[in-house]
């Protein structure tokens, strides 16, 4: 089986849902998490805090940089992740479909390269 990152991405600025949306987003993300497990799809997951929180590390002319906030500058960046093992891509395609319907947010799918 191939594994696909599942990335999450969340809109810097964008009105956050309800507490009761953000609540079932948590259960629906949690059954959903339970079904990857169960089936065999699961390899790691994990939520990030905010873009405010991030720090970039670089070499710059063989000069360690090392700076506040997110490397892209975009309003979109990644939330969180899931690690899945997929038959094929899409089979991993029907997977983020129901990743995004738990999260409530777009999930982009990329094959991890072959080692």
């Amino acid at each position: 089986m191939t594994q696909y990152l599942m990335a999450v991405y969340m809109v810097e600025g964008q009105e956050p849902p309800a507490p009761e949306a953000m609540e079932k987003a948590y259960r629906d993300v949690d059954a959903f998490n339970e079904k990857l497990k169960a089936k065999g799809h699961w390899v790691f997951a994990g939520g990030l805090h905010p873009v405010d929180a991030a720090t970039v590390v670089r070499v710059n002319d063989g000069e360690l940089l090392v700076t506040d906030g997110p490397f892209p500058e975009s309003k979109e960046h990644l939330g969180g992740f899931w690690v899945v093992k997929a038959a094929d891509l899409d089979e991993a395609l029907a997977l983020a479909r129901e990743a995004s319907v738990a999260c409530q947010n777009p999930v982009e799918v990329r094959p991890f390269q072959d080692q």
